[in-house]
């Protein structure tokens, strides 16, 4: 695969939307014996309490739409061993729920994540390979492949192309990143309005409403309600604590690029 890298990469770049990179790499997955795709992308590892940061973009192939759900609204994704384990690694690594394997998930198995591992047993899903993606300022991805009713025959065999995989993952996701719209940078414990992360910006560099008013040419009222609602969302109690949570959540920043 690694002759081909440059025929891969021609071909993630050659899409224009999000789901044809993904049905790209999903394509590509298969002939290397999975049978399902998870790739999931999250602008913050760590909330402030310091659990798990629930993802902004989760795309998936050949699995169950209610994953979404379980993963999203009834926060599996924050239990997940297999994300536990992506947070603390830059290595692919093979997983397996069954209670009797010993992988890098084991350590982080307990009564706690028993409904992930109920929930992807229940569909057959207990064993895979992840690629983590940790990016320069925090943020990072996960490229999951899943092989349906696995025993230790896929183990050796995926254990065999996790080399491919990760490099197959690593190109998909550069292509990915450049196609990802405002939504998938959110993080989403708040929303706030371009003139409020310019006013908190401002603040974070030690200017005081008075001076930011002067700067962005509104009245010092305007300022001080641009804060007041920012602080307000942020769940932040004065404006320095609103700039530390804008700050940690990455509110503040250009979005980059993610090409070299």
């Amino acid at each position: 695969m690694i002759d081909e890298i440059g025929t891969i990469r021609n071909q993630f770049t050659a899409h224009e939307t999000l789901d044809g990179c993904v049905d790209q790499v999903f394509e590509a997955m298969k002939s290397i014996g999975f049978e399902a795709l998870i790739y999931d992308y999250t602008p913050v590892p760590w909330d402030l309490d310091g659990t798990i940061m629930i993802p902004s973009l989760l795309k998936l192939r050949n699995i169950s739409d209610d994953m979404h759900e379980y993963w999203f609204d009834r926060g599996y994704f924050r239990i997940d061993p297999v994300q536990q384990v992506a947070l603390r690694t830059s290595t692919p690594f093979f997983w397996n729920y069954d209670t009797d394997a010993d992988t890098l998930i084991r350590r982080f198995m307990s009564d706690d994540t028993a409904p992930v591992a109920r929930y992807l047993r229940e569909r057959d899903m207990s064993t895979g390979v992840t690629v983590p993606v940790h990016m320069p300022r925090g943020d990072y991805a996960t490229v999951t492949g899943v092989r349906f009713g696995a025993n230790r025959e896929f183990e050796r065999h995926a254990l065999r192309y996790t080399a491919d995989f990760n490099l197959l993952a690593h190109v998909f996701h550069e292509a990915a990143y450049s196609l990802f719209d405002a939504r998938a940078f959110n993080v989403g414990t708040a929303r706030l309005t371009e003139r409020e992360r310019e006013c908190l910006r401002y603040s974070a560099e030690g200017h005081s409403a008075k001076e930011i008013s002067r700067i962005i040419q509104r009245s010092v009222p305007t300022v001080v309600m641009h804060l007041n609602a920012a602080a307000k969302k942020l769940g932040a109690k004065n404006r320095t604590q609103a700039v530390v949570r804008a700050t940690h959540y990455r509110l503040l920043e250009e979005r980059p690029s993610y090409k070299l």
